[in-house]
């Protein structure tokens, strides 16, 4: 008898973990105001990666020092 309740426990559990899960994440609308509010913030999200990337290949290369001195330049 025991073992069944926590067979049935176990069941309840992951049934209510499957609906959570089905209810979280993505959503339809057929609402035009929503779409058109998604489709501005993904074209905002666009264009700052497109500017990112455009002032990422505009910035010279760094140079990078590790403090060592050429093999030639040997302090006495």
């Amino acid at each position: 008898m025991k073992t069944m309740r926590m067979a049935l426990a176990v069941s309840l559990m992951s049934l209510a973990s499957i609906a959570a899960a089905q209810t979280d994440g993505v959503t339809v609308s057929t609402d035009p105001a929503k779409a058109a509010d998604v489709e501005a913030r993904a074209q905002a999200l666009q264009d700052a990666q497109d500017k990112a990337n455009a002032m990422k290949s505009e910035a010279p290369p760094h140079k990078h020092h590790h403090g060592k001195k050429p093999a030639g330049d040997k302090a006495e």
